[in-house]
């Protein structure tokens, strides 16, 4: 099992996908034993082949995320609502689907007279917003604030920053509201969100 679940991280990290040889020498184990995992995983669908004979992710993994996005959700509410709360803005947990971001959990102020209506489920691109270049930050392994002032919505201001330290998650945590933020205040607030839905998915 280890090495079925390490041949995955493997080829998830391939760009151009893998060749058994290139698998089994990174695994440090014949290419018999990478036939019978690559077998065994494409049966699940775990892997796929491609037209070159590459080892590639299958549409299996997909079924598997989507069945755990409610779980990512629900242990990253907790900290989104008190995000939410301390910062008057609305809070949301976007992750990585398809090259894309995707609000994964939103949680909006109990308390003010007018905030951003973020929908669950909305997606952008990475490099537009605070959401997604965040998300980039943390694939560089920097864990750094991000600001953004209208660059998915006229009038809309983000801060957010990267949720490291989750193995296989790509996401960030941050706000979005209709005025400018005061980073100084909001960011601390929004790192903190973000180390504590490290801990809770962990």
């Amino acid at each position: 099992m280890d090495r079925g679940l390490r041949l995955l991280h493997l080829v998830a990290d391939a760009s151009g996908g893998l060749t058994v040889t290139e698998a089994a020498n990174q695994l440090g184990i014949g290419r018999a034993a990478v036939y019978r995992l690559v077998s065994a995983l494409t049966g699940h669908g775990m892997l796929r082949r491609d037209g070159d004979g590459r080892l590639r992710l299958g549409a299996g993994l997909l079924h598997l995320a989507r069945r755990a996005q409610p779980l990512l959700a629900e242990g990253a509410l907790p900290a989104l609502r008190r995000l939410a709360e301390q910062a008057g803005a609305t809070a949301h947990l976007t992750v990585v689907e398809g090259g894309e971001g995707v609000a994964l959990a939103v949680v909006e102020p109990s308390w003010t007279s007018f905030h951003v209506a973020y929908r669950a489920g909305a997606r952008h691109p990475l490099d537009r917003g605070a959401a997604g270049r965040a998300i980039l930050a943390g694939r560089a392994g920097v864990a750094e604030l991000v600001s953004s002032s209208g660059e998915l919505q006229a009038g809309a201001y983000g801060v957010a920053a990267p949720v490291l330290g989750v193995p296989g998650l790509e996401a960030s945590v941050g706000v979005v509201a209709l005025a400018p933020l005061d980073v100084d205040t909001i960011g601390p607030q929004v790192q903190a969100a973000a180390r504590a839905i490290t801990t809770a998915l962990s």
